[in-house]
């Protein structure tokens, strides 16, 4: 067996080589015009992204935290006000919460598609939406559409409709993804994207965009985002410095050319996965009825986790978990969070025992086979019984 790790878990220098001739060309382009910040590809690059997911507006950020606290920000959320998200998904959700001075409550998950519980979140909305000793009203709700998949956003857009609500998109991992046809970041007040370079839509480092329908919230957010200017020099507001830089705008430029077809070919990858899993008693990944997946992870559980990642690793196929911990468990939030009443019981659990398999479109058609081989190896080794 192999202790090298030969099919890595996600490569990203094959992203780069796979449009290598583009992107350098569009890279030399910048590094002449003598323009690096929020210039002519920044504006090139929110248009398109804008037309490509079917909203009015796009606005360019450094980073996909920054995309999620400017929203909150642009809607006066933050000191005084409560906002729901999950405790499974990545910390950076729950920090852009953190960064505007709001308060976190964290509520459960849905077993099967490990995004937010919306029978939960009713709970949570009855008992916070006015506030309570310590917690103060809850003033919007972030779904995160987790490995490239949706949220329940059909109840959850009801819940915030009841509770008089923003919803607040958190689709870091979904670009692309659709529920009942329409691309997530369209369901609700505005939605925010990371670009950071694992994602299906990624830079060759850090960027954000935030998709909006609203041009004078665009407008405040574009303001807020290089502090607070609508005259250089002159903060009508009190902003930040988030500003997506040309190199960067210019690239994904490039790339977002070709997402459409990359998540296609992660759906390809997903459906030989699925297949190979068969009988093997580990559970694949679940996708809603009238939803389209795609697989920014492809994210598999059992009880035997640690062990289905060993066998792997000694076969040279790499896997991560995502996540190991959740965030209300971290030594920097432990014991300081409001939960749902389930105590995110199902989140912990779901911790114990995920785990994601090689997903990046640029895997060759050999690499798949390696991956299927091994996964269809398991079969007949106990994985649907109890750790």
């Amino acid at each position: 067996m192999s202790t090298t790790i030969e099919i890595p878990q996600n490569d990203l220098r094959a992203g780069y080589l796979a449009h290598k001739e583009a992107i350098d060309a569009a890279v030399a382009k910048v590094l002449k015009s003598g323009w690096y910040i929020l210039g002519e590809e920044v504006s090139a690059f929110e248009k398109e992204f804008a037309a490509w997911l079917g909203a009015s507006r796009a606005v360019g950020v450094a980073n996909g935290t920054d995309a999620l606290a400017l929203i909150l920000r642009a809607f006066d959320i933050g000191p005084g006000s409560s906002v729901v998200t999950v405790s499974h998904t990545a910390v950076a959700t729950v920090a852009a919460i953190e960064m505007v001075g709001a308060t976190p409550i964290l509520v459960d998950i849905d077993a099967d598609t490990y995004t937010m519980n919306a029978a939960e979140l009713y709970g949570v909305l009855q008992t916070y939406r006015n506030g309570a000793e310590g917690v103060p009203p809850v003033k919007a709700v972030i779904p995160v559409h987790l490995y490239g998949h949706c949220a329940e956003v059909g109840d959850i857009m009801s819940l915030c409709s009841l509770f008089n609500l923003r919803l607040i998109e958190d689709c870091a991992q979904a670009h692309g993804a659709r529920f009942f046809n329409k691309r997530l970041g369209l369901f609700g007040a505005a939605a925010a994207f990371s670009l950071y370079p694992t994602k299906n839509l990624g830079a060759l480092g850090d960027g954000g965009v935030i998709a909006v329908n609203d041009p004078k919230l665009a407008d405040r957010i574009m303001a807020l985002r290089q502090y607070g200017w609508e005259e250089r020099y002159i903060s009508s507001h009190a902003g930040v410095n988030s500003r997506l830089d040309e190199l960067q705008a210019a690239i994904l430029r490039v790339k977002l050319k070709h997402l459409d077809a990359e998540n296609e070919r992660r759906r390809q990858i997903a459906a030989r996965y699925d297949a190979a899993l068969e009988g093997t008693g580990i559970v694949r990944p679940v996708v809603r009825e009238r939803a389209e997946h795609v697989y920014h992870q492809y994210v598999v559980r059992t009880p035997k986790r640690d062990l289905v990642k060993e066998k792997l690793a000694g076969l040279g196929i790499g896997t991560n978990i995502h996540y190991p911990m959740p965030v209300h468990r971290q030594p920097a939030y432990l014991g300081r969070l409001t939960l749902g009443p389930s105590g995110c019981a199902v989140t912990e659990k779901a911790a114990d025992e995920v785990l994601s398999l090689p997903m990046f479109p640029q895997m060759t058609d050999g690499q798949v086979d390696r991956v299927c081989e091994a996964m269809a190896g398991l079969k007949g080794m106990g994985f649907d019984e109890a750790a």
